[in-house]
């Protein structure tokens, strides 16, 4: 199977994926078996797992059928001639995913198979269904991805390099256990939203998309807001009330109150709307429930701060070209296929492999 068969099965893949944005008829969903069981996980994803709402269960599959578009697609790996050979050497790639959001090991999924190599996959608990349906939809269109997908119980064992995706704690031992292998090892990040004063209402309310989608749970979350000296950070409160079902979430609720009531104790000034806790503070990452803001006096200033946290940071959103680039507001939750978590081309990474010498 050549890149073009491949990349050909994940365009059909976006395909069938983007049925459920509504439009299909639900017969043709129950009709396919994987497609009925995908259904299934978006309306009772969050039995298990609360976090997993219908709706967001849903933005992340349609997310994902956005970047498997065929003009996506081609573009991405236009970039990457090597793709064309059919010489090169197929590795076995062991992933480990994490399951803070639905599908969140997607785009590893498709890396490590469009690359024409064979796929282990070492789920999360918090997500371990979805995953599989996506193979098993891939091999539904394309039956020769069969061998080269599984979810091996236990360890991993059998791989010839490791992408792995954690927490700051989790990565210590992932170093521990796989450093001698070639690897991608992440950690946390977060993003960050730049205004500059002249966001239109709309913009800002795409901001309110890039803060609570996920229940800010991700990455490409934003944590903090930087805002101009003089800047009132009450003008951007209001978009923030497209959220204000959040007060229904009951594990949200739970850490926006727990954090609200640490504020108080601790007599810490802040704004608070009912669901979102507002502070000035210096810390790029901010709890569940909590936007933290600073204010920053020049695009210099600027520049200098977000180089010296450039480590911490997965995207920044707003209008201010800065050198190592910012993306429109409520993109931060749609990444394309060339958007690597962690800055970390991942397929350049997994082409280099032909010339790695494996010592282990």
């Amino acid at each position: 199977m050549d890149v073009k068969k491949r990349t050909e099965t994940f365009v059909e893949l976006g395909r069938r994926l983007s049925l459920f944005s509504g439009k299909a008829p639900a017969e043709q969903l129950r009709q396919n078996p994987v497609l009925a069981r995908i259904r299934h996980q978006i309306e009772n994803g969050h039995i298990l797992n609360p976090w997993f709402t219908p709706e967001n269960i849903r933005e992340s599959i349609l997310s994902i059928a956005e970047m498997l578009k065929e003009e996506n697609l081609i573009s991405w790996i236009s970039g990457y001639p090597e793709l064309q050979r059919r010489d090169r050497k197929k590795f076995a790639i062991g992933v480990i995913s994490a399951g803070n959001l639905p599908l969140v090991g997607f785009h590893d999924f498709l890396c490590v198979l469009i690359s024409g190599n064979k796929y282990l996959g070492k789920l999360s608990s918090k997500d371990d269904v979805l995953p599989v349906c996506m193979a098993d939809l891939l091999i539904q269109i394309e039956p020769e991805f069969a061998s080269l997908i599984s979810f091996p119980e236990g360890n991993l064992h059998g791989f010839d390099a490791v992408i792995a995706t954690g927490s700051n704690n989790s990565a210590r031992y992932f170093e521990y256990y796989f450093g001698k292998y070639p690897h991608i090892i992440r950690k946390n990040r977060n993003a960050i939203a730049i205004l500059d004063g002249y966001e239109t209402e709309d913009e800002l309310r795409l901001l309110a998309d890039d803060i609570f989608m996920y229940f800010g749970l991700g990455c490409r979350n934003v944590s903090k807001v930087y805002i101009p000296e003089g800047y009132d950070p009450k003008k951007f409160m209001p978009s923030l009330e497209a959220y204000a079902h959040l007060r229904n979430h009951y594990k949200y609720m739970n850490n926006y109150e727990y954090n609200r009531a640490i504020l108080l104790i601790n007599q810490a000034p802040h704004l608070d709307n009912g669901f979102l806790l507002v502070k000035e503070d210096e810390t790029i990452a901010s709890p569940i429930g909590v936007l933290n803001y600073q204010y920053y006096p020049s695009v210099d200033w600027l520049n200098n701060h977000v180089q010296q946290h450039i480590e911490q940071l997965q995207c920044v959103a707003g209008h201010i070209d800065l050198p190592f680039g910012t993306i429109p507001f409520g993109k931060a939750q749609h990444p394309g296929p060339a958007d690597y978590a962690d800055h970390a081309d991942t397929i350049d990474f997994l082409l280099k492999l032909d010339k790695e010498s494996f010592s282990a």
